[in-house]
């Protein structure tokens, strides 16, 4: 990687997952009342290991989902290239669910966003929390994660790319000089 900083590492990445564990189910009675939707991509698989934690230390199994927000984003039909459409798959009522919403990095605010208007069309939970891995800043729209990995302030031209080992073969969180002329994506 060209210019690239290391940010979080893999022992820093599983702490970061085990506290999200306990800050998703602190504040309910019953664990079981809150449900897991990883966004598509890296939020799925953050929100994997977040629900083992809790399945390994409080013997509860917690409903999860997948969720892809490639139709609800607000550019869409603006962009030049095609979308690559993932799977979404929430099994469970959402309808009286504390849904804990995932993603790996906040930046704009605009995927959240789609992510939320994308849950809503599916039912009405209880209520919606949102959890990022890594918070870069640089907000388009009034939201703010919940539980936060790490915040980072990036510059317009630096990106911060997450590394699953289930998807790249390592766990880690890097920044990224990009060219200032590269778009980047939330």
């Amino acid at each position: 990687m060209q210019d690239a900083s290391k940010l979080l590492d893999e022992h820093d990445l599983k702490r970061i997952i085990e506290r999200f564990a306990f800050q998703f189910t602190e504040p309910y009675d019953d664990p079981a009342s809150i449900a897991i939707v990883g966004m598509q991509r890296r939020g799925v698989y953050i929100s994997e290991r977040v629900r083992a934690v809790i399945k390994q230390e409080l013997g509860t199994e917690i409903p999860f989902g997948v969720l892809d927000v490639t139709f609800y984003r607000d550019d869409f039909r603006t962009s030049m290239k095609m979308p690559e459409v993932q799977i979404t798959d929430i099994p469970f009522d959402l309808y009286g669910k504390h849904i804990v919403l995932v993603d790996d990095v906040l930046y704009t605010g605009r995927t959240a966003r789609a992510a939320l208007e994308a849950l809503m069309s599916f039912g009405r939970p209880a209520s919606i929390r949102f959890c990022c891995l890594i918070d870069r800043g640089h907000r388009e729209l009034p939201l703010a994660p919940d539980y936060t990995g790490m915040s980072v302030p990036t510059h317009t031209s630096e990106e911060v790319l997450v590394k699953l080992s289930e998807l790249d073969g390592e766990d880690a969180v890097y920044i990224v000089n990009r060219n200032s002329s590269s778009k980047n994506h939330e």
